[in-house]
């Protein structure tokens, strides 16, 4: 759930490699992850050359197919499985599919054949990351071997949220092993479980993390949508990588119960789509008040909220928005080239900028979220591990020991540099603890975004999601060069990524981001660029860049 550091961070969160052990039921027949990987691009079409069928279709497209006859959710459910069959040997993006996924579809046409129909996902094949506690067939592993023998005692409050809303739950995606937490020098999109993730863009470049499989394999149309989990940048940054709209909802919105934990103040799961209104429709199917998530009870959460509310044309006209240029501007001459362009739009159509907008506090918010992050770590994994069956380490000392005896497949790579650091770490009473949030809450709310935007008097504030990606390296572990994903995660604000175009073939996102609970404005802003440009092309899964990034 934490994106790769950039250099003002001492580096943290990441991934890295191949490497795929041998999976129980329902893992898609990906053969072994080895290093040895063919570099020639996988076609992305079907048999015969003919293009996917269900290539770039939204999600109103596949219930108008559903309610014409011409598609049934069996049918929407065997081609995106087929689909995975031909991509997944080379993208790395699925860990496993589900067993029970046509019965499911079979179950939701039955009702449909009896006049019930559920909503936007009804009979909508959908992908989770593996961090999303799923029962039944499927394993929640957060992509470690550690506890592919352990079973959870219920499922995430989302996953039942998804199930009432009539999804068919597809499978499990790959994601950066415990979600970007484990190493200062990994390689985002590599697990122990999955191997390596690839950018369905260009092979050899990262997916980025932690959501990488989610957002590869939605860009690349192996399901309808998917969903991703952050705590710093693992919804937005895999999705700016991946050409996606990736949309961090407040923390609280979407119930964390039954997601396996970094931090209870930043974590949130979210929606991974290929437009704005998709990602809106996921979002309303995902977002519900959980009185067993402690974020859920004390934020006040509204009730009812309309994200499809301003997802028209002129959605921009008026609106005051920020460009806080110091810190998430500046790090990639392409990406600033595009940001230009991209601010240069929002102007065209109606937009009040603000520019600059700095966010005064922006390059002091590293040190105490490292800090905060660390000890919840050590205090949130070890409660989530408390509560499984099976065989699985309980605490994060047994965690650390299990990598330690299975360094050959858990650490071929990189260690566990943050795991250690955490285990070091005392309990959520400590001064140090206490003093760190105490700055995360100030510097990144009140002295942040939310004076930045009083300040000026602001509806969101927009800034370019990261550059473009890096190349995987297995030895030095990730490049990432910056991104603008921290003050809102932070904060335990929303923000939305949106595709702004491509460097040298590899698409890079722009943000918006603003105040808690502020996703309708976000989502009406999103969609109006979105609009504006349809900057989102389909990715040819090239064997590099044509020309450096």
């Amino acid at each position: 759930m934490s994106q790769p550091n950039p250099p003002s961070k001492p580096p943290a969160l990441s991934r890295r490699a191949l490497l795929q052990l041998g999976m129980a039921t329902g893992v898609v027949a990906v053969a072994q992850r080895a290093t040895g990987e063919s570099s020639e691009s996988a076609r992305l079409s079907t048999d015969a050359g003919q293009p996917f069928a269900l290539e770039e279709v939204t999600l109103e497209q596949l219930q108008q197919r559903m309610a014409s006859g011409a598609e049934t959710a069996r049918s929407l459910t065997d081609s995106y499985l087929a689909r995975i069959a031909t991509l997944d040997p080379t993208l790395h993006a699925v860990l496993e599919t589900n067993p029970e996924a046509r019965a499911q579809a079979d179950a939701l046409d039955a009702e449909r054949r009896a006049g019930s129909v559920r909503g936007p996902l009804h009979g909508i094949p959908v992908l989770l990351k593996d961090n999303i506690a799923t029962t039944g067939p499927m394993h929640t592993t957060a992509g470690s071997l550690a506890l592919l023998q352990a079973t959870v005692q219920r499922e995430a409050f989302l996953v039942g949220r998804l199930r009432a809303a009539g999804a068919v739950l597809l499978g499990k995606t790959n994601l950066s092993e415990w979600a970007n937490f484990r190493s200062s020098h990994s390689s985002s999109g590599w697990s122990g479980r999955g191997g390596q993730c690839r950018n369905p863009y260009v092979l050899d470049r990262s997916p980025s993390g932690s959501s990488s499989g989610s957002g590869a394999a939605v860009s690349a149309n192996l399901c309808a949508v998917a969903v991703g989990s952050e705590t710093d940048g693992s919804i937005v940054s895999p999705s700016a990588a991946c050409a996606l709209v990736g949309l961090k909802p407040t923390v609280g919105l979407v119930s964390r119960s039954g997601v396996i934990p970094i931090s209870h103040t930043q974590d949130t799961a979210g929606p991974m789509a290929r437009t704005v209104r998709d990602a809106a429709l996921l979002l309303a199917a995902l977002a519900g008040y959980d009185a067993s998530d402690a974020a859920s009870r004390s934020t006040g959460m509204p009730s009812g909220a309309d994200f499809l509310r301003g997802l028209e044309p002129g959605g921009l006209r008026g609106a005051r928005i920020g460009v806080p240029r110091p810190v998430y501007f500046g790090y990639s001459p392409g990406t600033d080239a595009l940001a230009e362009q991209a601010l240069a739009v929002l102007r065209d159509a109606g937009a009040i900028l603000v520019d600059p907008a700095p966010i005064k506090t922006a390059a002091a918010l590293d040190a105490p979220e490292n800090e905060v992050l660390l000890y919840e770590f050590k205090a949130d994994i070890e409660a989530y591990l408390r509560g499984l069956s099976g065989k699985a380490p309980r605490t994060l000392a047994e965690l650390i020991a299990f990598n330690e005896k299975n360094a050959s497949t858990e650490m071929p790579f990189f260690g566990q540099e943050l795991f250690l650091k955490a285990q070091a770490k005392g309990p959520l009473t400590d001064p140090a603890y206490r003093k760190a949030l105490a700055a995360c809450r100030r510097l990144a709310q009140k002295e942040g975004i939310d004076a930045t935007m009083e300040r000026h008097r602001l509806d969101a504030l927009v800034a370019p999601t990261q550059g473009p990606s890096w190349l995987i390296d297995h030895v030095n572990g990730d490049s990432f060069g910056g991104g603008s994903s921290t003050p809102a995660a932070v904060a335990g604000y929303p923000s939305i990524t949106v595709p702004m175009g491509q460097v040298s073939g590899l698409p890079v996102g722009l943000s918006f981001f603003g105040r808690a609970f502020s996703e309708p404005t976000l989502l009406r802003l999103a969609y109006g660029f979105e609009q504006a440009t349809h900057h989102r092309q389909l990715p040819r899964m090239l064997p590099t860049a044509a020309v450096p990034a």
